[in-house]
C-alpha cells in the first residue's frame, strides 16, 4: 500500500501555500508515497479577512481532525504569531483530543514549514514552540537538519528556513518565497516523505 503524506497548512496571503505546493511536489516525487494538500478551517470572517487585505482562499479542501487518522506522516504548515503557530491551526489542534485520547496518531512522523514577517520572528522558535502538540500526540518530529546542503549556508541573500523545517519570509501581501526557499520546500517534501515511507515499511 501506498505511503499517505498529508500537507496540512494555514495560509492567510499564500506565502505557506507556496511552500505548500512546493513541499507536495517533493514529497510525490518519492516512488510508493501519495501525497495530498489540506487547508485548516479559517476562524475569521470574510469581513475581516477583506479588511486584512487577504486574497481569496484556494479550492485546497478543508481538514477535519478525524481525518488526520487517515494518513501516515504530515507536514504542517503555517504563518507565525508572536513566536508561535497561527490561531486557526492551534484551534485545528485543540480540536484533536478524540485522536489524543486514543493515541491514534503516535508513532507517525510530522514536521513543520511556516512564515515570518521578519528575520527576527521566529524561523527557529515557531517551530520550537509547536513541538509540543506532536508530543501529546506521540508524534515523531522529523526536521530537515542540514541535509540541504549548501543552502542552509546562504549568506548573500536572505533566507527563511532552518533546521527544523523549510520557511520564507512575507509581511502580508507584500514578497513571495525565492527560489532557494521553494527548492528547500521540495527537498523538505522529499527527504520527509523517504523517512515516511521507511517507517510504513518497519511496521
Amino acid at each position: 500500500m501506498a505511503t499517505k503524506v498529508y500537507i496540512v497548512y494555514h495560509s492567510v496571503y499564500g506565502h505557506v501555500e507556496k511552500l505548500a505546493e512546493e513541499i507536495l511536489k517533493g514529497a510525490a516525487s518519492v516512488e510508493g508515497v501519495e501525497a495530498k494538500l489540506w487547508q485548516v478551517p479559517e476562524i475569521l470572517s470574510e469581513e475581516v479577512l477583506r479588511k486584512m487585505k487577504a486574497p481569496p482562499r484556494s479550492e485546497v479542501p478543508d481538514i477535519s481532525p478525524k481525518q488526520l487518522a487517515d494518513a501516515d506522516g504530515f507536514l504542517f504548515g503555517f504563518p507565525a504569531r508572536y513566536g508561535m503557530m497561527s490561531a486557526q491551526f492551534k484551534v485545528f489542534f485543540d480540536a484533536t483530543g478524540s485522536l489524543w485520547n486514543k493515541q491514534t496518531l503516535a508513532g507517525k512522523p510530522a514536521g513543520f514549514f511556516f512564515s515570518t514577517a521578519s528575520q527576527g520572528s521566529g524561523q527557529e522558535e515557531t517551530p520550537f514552540t509547536s513541538i509540543t502538540q506532536l508530543v501529546h500526540h506521540g508524534m515523531l518530529f522529523v526536521p530537515i537538519g542540514y541535509t540541504f546542503g549548501a543552502g542552509m549556508f546562504e549568506m548573500e541573500n536572505v533566507k527563511g528556513g532552518s533546521p527544523y523545517g523549510s520557511g520564507t519570509f512575507g509581511e502580508h501581501e507584500i514578497g513571495e518565497p525565492s527560489e532557494l526557499e521553494l527548492a528547500q520546500a521540495f527537498h523538505q517534501g522529499k527527504y520527509f516523505a523517504g523517512i515516511a515511507k521507511k517507517l510504513k515499511g518497519s511496521q
